[in-house]
């Protein structure tokens, strides 16, 4: 019997059942953000409060990955690119996804997220001068385009102003840069320090810094006068949002590889429009469906013209 279900937990349909499942699990993250702002609460508690919740099993990855005998102990400037990237990307992408999402709906602010991988490739190839050819140009054209059309819907349907749309996008926009930039200034830094504890030591300084943040700014209401359901919403952006997907992508892509992983995971802009239309009532419209259409294809074509993994 074990045997029997080891053999199903390692083949390629649990892989991608445990991918889909993660791309779902982050796509909720927006529909909670916009859920928590229906009450008095600003996007740096939200934080804190969601790195609070998440702070047990990032402690105790960074316990696991300390044990393992094969890492070498991290030297001064390991320390410092670790605490700087924590801090500014790890935090920063996240403070700037929260305050956009206060002007944004859920699908746009997850299409624009979505482009992460063709900033990546603008990065590459300013910082690495990597060429960048036909299929590239491609995925640069129908992702921008796409985005355009899906800040259109959200000018037409979505309650506010023009100006307020723009600049959410355009705050959500720079979430997606900054984190497109920690991955591409930490893709050296991984191999030496070890994912797993590359992953735990900069979540917990994103989490020490939110709480600096935190304790830093002013805010309508203090964290011990939210309302209870904040606290339930941010403990399920915590472990739904935060630590569920995180494992789940891991194991996935260790099953089918990251190419594999990253054509699954398209599904995630899909599935945020989906449980937007359901949980908070934003418009489905063709405008919004075929502007994130050519999203996917840019980032699909960007993301299959990678050596296989």
């Amino acid at each position: 019997m074990s045997t029997f279900i080891s053999s199903r937990f390692s083949s390629p349909m649990a892989g991608i059942a445990m991918v889909l499942l993660a791309s779902v699990a982050v796509s909720s993250k927006a529909i909670i953000v916009k859920l928590a702002y229906v009450y008095p609460v600003d996007p740096a508690t939200l934080i804190a409060l969601r790195m609070a919740f998440s702070i047990p099993f990032f402690a105790a990855l960074a316990w696991w990955s300390a044990r393992q005998d094969s890492l070498a102990t991290l030297s001064l400037r390991q320390w410092m690119a670790v605490l700087g990237l924590g801090a500014i990307g790890g935090y920063g992408p996240m403070w700037l996804d929260f305050a956009g999402l206060a002007y944004v709906s859920a699908g746009l602010e997850r299409i624009i997220l979505f482009l992460y991988p063709t900033m990546v490739l603008m990065f590459s190839a300013l910082l690495f001068r990597q060429a960048i050819g036909r299929r590239e140009l491609f995925a640069l054209i129908t992702g921008y385009a796409g985005v355009g059309l899906v800040v259109g819907h959200d000018i037409e349907f979505v309650h506010g102003t023009a100006d307020a749309t723009l600049m959410g996008a355009a705050l959500v926009f720079a979430s997606a840069v900054l984190y497109a930039a920690y991955l591409v200034l930490s893709g050296k830094l991984i191999p030496q320090v070890g994912a797993s504890r590359f992953t735990a030591y900069t979540m917990l300084v994103a989490t020490f810094t939110s709480g600096m943040h935190y304790a830093g700014s002013q805010h309508v209401v203090s964290w011990s006068q939210l309302p209870g359901e904040v606290y339930l919403l941010s403990l399920l952006m915590a472990v739904v949002a935060t630590v569920l997907p995180a494992v789940l992508l891991n194991i996935g892509i260790q099953r089918l590889g990251s190419n594999r992983a990253s054509l699954i995971s398209s599904i995630g802009p899909v599935s945020t429009i989906f449980l937007a239309w359901v949980f908070l009532g934003e418009h489905i419209t063709w405008l919004q469906l075929g502007g994130t259409a050519l999203v996917m294809a840019g980032v699909l074509a960007v993301s299959l013209g990678r050596t296989p993994a």
